[in-house]
């Protein structure tokens, strides 16, 4: 399936191939993404790393920003 990832830490969109049934992880996984450093969203929701996406996604994938 095809997953459409826009990225906002480079600015790029990319077009990320996974298997059926892949979740956040497999995303994250696949685009070299520490999940504790970023936000994934669909439609203004964020995912957690165990749900599934879709064919033809489009999510949005945030950087956390912390400090103190």
């Amino acid at each position: 399936m095809q997953v459409i990832a826009h990225i906002e830490r480079t600015k790029k969109t990319t077009n990320v191939e996974l298997p059926a049934k892949a979740t956040v992880k497999h995303l994250l996984e696949k685009l070299t993404l520490n999940p504790v450093t970023v936000l994934v969203t669909r439609d203004k929701k964020v995912l957690i790393e165990n749900q599934a996406l879709q064919d033809k996604d489009v999510v949005k994938i945030l950087s956390v920003v912390s400090g103190g």
